[in-house]
């Protein structure tokens, strides 16, 4: 049996069942399917019976005429005239007759089957005019593999009915020509103007200018108030002036090289980066805000950035409406297929803690990447077959068809308002030029460049179309570009007279009122933090008091137990100080968020902040019962993903810098997959940007044996990027100290990234505890000077931050040594040189001061310290493990011989004979430490 014979006979059998289920109750089946069994019945009198081999041949006939109708659903994308500039590869089986058992004589039979496309009973040629129409001209969908039933037949009546063809009236028609007018001639006008400056052109995709513009038009009429836009850099200049309504002038101003200020520490960003907000009027009247993220070279990153802005949003400013605020991605086709933050973003889609309501993707699909090749950019099909991966769906439009794009856009926007669903509208395009303006494509693509050249540009081939409609005045668009071109002048002109056009946009309104740029030294300045100690021990009862209707797990309910009895004692460890920090803030009216991998109970189970009923799925948050309607405590559990989720996090701190926005890494390592949110927006936005940004991230970190991965959150890495005073880099030692550093995040007039280096082994340590008055009298100590040695019996400091104080105090306190000071720096940067001074003052008559660390030489905090410290009277020696090119030692024996030798160095000036035999005896079993 060949394989066309199979599809049908399989089909018949699924036919012959639905038919049984219409005998016994027709409204059990879709309403098409009553139709169409209703006119089979008809047509073969009241005897109708069961599909069987003495079916008639005419019924075996509509079975292949629903599989053609059904054919042009499912592949009919795969026939389309999408592409302006290539031809499009050929698929098999194709969409001929044959392909579905039927053939030429067939044309002018009339079938019922015609009831499944809405023509009711028609002919062959008729049923085959409408899908062809419909599924393969300008408009290629998929759709098929959206497994609700609903959300099919909602495409295919919306798709059906008009045939996806576009009947927009004059005014539209008119707009779209206008707005494709605007990013023709400013594109022109950019390159004829400054030859030789990089702008990545949108020319061959201006038709994007249009459809951006309809998606505001049509989603303000469908009720979005706001809309997040990210994007890379081909055609930002044009969404900035066309869409944004930046003014041309500012724009010329950047090309003409104003707006530098030596008095600024601002360093700003080319021009092709910045983003933008505003607010515009659509044609219904309505009044819509948009903002533009600015973004790096790092095409997709701004992706998750955005998704978090928005999330924000609706949960501060839209009250948890989605229908309100929308985001809307444009992609490259290369940067979407190719890089993965693509896909970690589109996996929070449907995540509690992430969903937006719905994406809206553009892809600006000008089939090439940098110099690739589209065959050589991806094994795909299409650059958007990512979109399967939550049944979103898909329209591939031509990129020459602006009226088709406008149409798809349209229906898309709807969508995603109707199902609060991602979807994707993949726009066929080309690149006139190379990469960027002074690139040659023909090195790489002679072929398509050729026909490139002599390919008009998408305002000619509508003006064209409009004209032989008789739709427009032969001599509108000419007056268009005219006009147009004229005013872009007058802007030039005005760009090149004004001296005073500043790059400094310092933008405060909104969630950010009240809040400015710290001033140079303000990150220093000391925060009151306290609260006063009866609200702390109220609300330590409160959180870890379980209600008594409710059954947790003995474990869970014995942790509560010791929680609760330290309100007693007055003592606290590392996970209430962090609790109470929340707590206190939530009721102070401050929003807290976290998420992470396995932030609801904790990596290391010391938060239990979300606990499980043991007798069903049911969840008690002790923290949210503190919440109200502008406090509230929400931690999610993310999915696998560090870059996406740290994006995230990072855009809606970005959006409300009134909540307390944490990401916990794992493990501190895992923070290495995130390497370019922290590179290209956490550590520089606000030099780039001028964007503040209030993020907390956790990086559990500390050498205990667990192996390279999870030891070292990579101090280093921050560090080397500390300059400006652009972030805030801890290494706490107690829990009091911990929850005034989180607290401090909120209490100032102005916001900055904190990378806390949290611990492991501490959180379980009797020793790493706090009193009740470190919290409610103390703040955040960037130094802890040695509370247990007399300055004047000091001859050696050792200076140290994180876990391995813990370990030197132990050696310090079972020694008696009275003679060695340790000293813990908590607040890596700004380093805190004024206090370090006074602690090196302090001691007088030490003479050996020394910088103690866990971490290899060449990581951990001493390569900032031995250069920010080198030439200056402190003179640090260094102890720790020599350099390494991997993090820690995978062998236990080795890593406690190493921890040995660290701890026994420190002290070995007056070491017992006793302690060098241990040290020597223990290195000698494991690799040579030096």
């Amino acid at each position: 049996m060949d394989k066309l014979s199979y599809l049908s006979n399989a089909n018949s059998a699924y036919i012959d069942s639905l038919y049984q289920s219409y005998k016994v109750d027709p409204e059990s089946i879709d309403f098409g399917w009553q139709k169409f069994f209703e006119g089979f019945d008809f047509g073969r009198g009241s005897e109708a019976g069961v599909v069987s081999a003495e079916t008639p041949d005419h019924f075996l006939k509509e079975i292949k005429v629903l599989n053609l109708i059904n054919g042009y659903r499912q592949r009919g994308h795969l026939f389309t005239k999408t592409n302006p500039v290539r031809e499009r590869r050929s698929y098999f089986p194709g969409k001929e007759l044959v392909t579905f058992g039927l053939d030429d004589s067939d044309l002018d039979t009339v079938f019922n089957a015609g009831v499944e496309v809405g023509l009711g009973s028609a002919k062959l040629k008729d049923i085959l005019a409408l899908v062809e129409q419909t599924y393969c001209q300008s408009i290629g969908v998929e759709y098929k593999y959206v497994r609700n039933p609903e959300k099919l037949k909602w495409f295919e009546l919306r798709m059906e009915t008009e045939r996806n063809t576009p009947n927009f009236n004059i005014d539209t028609k008119k707009r779209i020509l206008a707005k494709l007018n605007e990013a023709v001639v400013f594109e022109n006008f950019l390159g004829t103007k400054f030859l030789g400056q990089k702008r990545f052109s949108l020319e061959g995709a201006e038709a994007v200018i249009p459809a951006l513009d309809s998606v505001i038009q049509k989603g303000a009429e469908l009720g979005i108030e706001e809309f997040v836009i990210g994007m890379a850099h081909r055609g930002r200049l044009n969404v900035l002036a066309n869409i944004m309504h930046k003014t041309y002038k500012d724009i010329f101003s950047e090309f003409e090289g104003k707006g530098f200020d030596v008095n600024t520490p601002f360093g700003g960003d080319v021009k092709y980066h910045l983003g933008y907000s505003t607010d515009v009027k659509t044609d219904s009247g309505k009044s819509v805000h948009l903002s533009l993220c600015p973004n790096p070279s790092h095409l997709e990153t701004v992706d998750s950035v955005v998704q978090g802005m928005v999330r924000s949003k609706i949960d501060f400013k839209y009250e948890g409406d989605y229908k309100r605020i929308a985001p809307i991605l444009i992609h490259g086709d290369a940067s979407l297929a190719g890089q993965g933050i693509t896909y970690e973003v589109l996996q929070m889609a449907k995540l509690d803690g992430y969903r937006t309501g719905g994406s809206i993707h553009l892809v600006i699909n000008n089939q090439v990447g940098f110099t690739t090749n589209y065959k050589d950019a991806r094994s795909s099909t299409y650059c958007t077959d990512l979109a399967k991966v939550t049944l979103s769906p898909v329209f591939h439009v031509n990129g020459d068809d602006v009226e088709a794009i406008v149409y798809a856009i349209n229906m898309a926007v709807e969508y995603r308002q109707k199902y609060h669903n991602d979807v994707f509208i993949d726009i066929l395009c080309y690149r006139r030029y190379g990469h960027n303006e002074a690139d040659e494509p023909k090195f790489t693509q002679p072929l398509l460049y050729k026909a490139i050249e002599k390919h008009a540009n998408p305002r000619e081939i509508y003006n064209q179309k409009l004209l032989e409609q008789g739709t427009v005045d032969a001599n509108l668009a000419k007056e268009m570009e005219k006009d147009f071109r004229a005013l872009l002048q007058e802007r030039l002109n005005e760009a090149k007279e004004d001296q005073t056009y500043s790059a400094v946009h310092q933008i405060f309104g909104g969630s950010w009122k009240g809040l400015k740029l710290a001033k140079p030294g303000a990150i220093s300045v000391p925060v009151n933090t306290k609260v006063p100690s009866k609200d702390m021990l109220t609300l330590s009862k409160a959180i870890s008091t379980l209600p008594t209707d409710k059954k947790f797990f003995k474990k869970i309910e014995k942790l509560f137990d010791e929680r609760r009895k330290m309100s007693d004692t007055k003592v606290f460890d590392w996970a209430m100080g962090e609790l109470l920090a929340y707590g206190t803030l939530l009721q102070e009216g401050f929003r807290v968020r976290i998420s992470g991998q396995d932030v609801e109970r904790g990596t290391f189970s010391h938060r239990h902040a979300v606990l499980t009923l043991e007798d069903s799925e049911e969840e008690y948050i002790p923290l949210a019962q503190l919440n109200n309607e502008s406090a509230k405590f929400e931690i999610y559990n993310s999915h696998l993903s560090e870059y996406g989720v740290l994006g995230f996090e990072y855009g809606y701190a970005l959006a409300n810098p009134m909540a307390l926005v944490i990401w916990e890494a794992q493990f501190g390592d895992f923070v290495n997959g995130a390497q370019i949110v922290i590179d290209q927006f956490i550590t520089s936005a606000e030099t780039k940007w001028q964007r503040s940004n209030g993020l907390v991230m956790l990086l559990p970190h500390g050498f205990e044996g667990q192996g390279p991965e999870h030891s070292s959150g990579r101090i280093e890495r921050f560090m080397e990027a500390c300059a400006d005073d652009n972030i805030q880099v801890v290494n706490c030692t107690t829990p009091a100290n911990f929850f005034h550093v989180l607290r401090r995040q909120l209490k100032r007039d102005f916001r900055k990234p904190l990378v806390v280096f949290t611990p492991k082994s501490l959180l379980r340590s009797a020793q790493c505890v706090s009193k009740l008055e470190e919290f409610t009298d103390g703040k955040f100590n960037e130094v802890i000077d040695d509370a247990f040695v007399k300055a004047a019996d000091v001859k050696r400091v050792l200076f140290c931050s994180g876990k391995v104080y813990y370990d030197l105090l132990e050696k310090q306190q079972a020694d008696k040594r009275k003679d060695v000071a340790v000293v813990r720096l908590e607040q890596l940067y700004p380093m805190p040189y004024d206090q370090l001074e006074a602690i090196q003052s302090k001691y007088k008559k030490a003479t050996e001061f020394v910088w103690v660390q866990e971490e290899p030489e060449n990581m951990g905090a001493w390569p900032y310290i031995s250069r920010k410290f080198r030439n200056s009277s402190f003179n640090f020696e260094l102890i720790s493990r020599k350099e390494s090119s991997s993090t820690a030692t995978g062998y236990a024996k080795q890593h406690i011989a190493q921890q040995l030798y660290i701890v026994a160095s420190a002290f070995e000036s007056a070491a017992s004979p006793k302690d060098k035999k241990q040290v020597e005896a223990a290195t000698k079993k494991v690799v040579n430490i030096d």
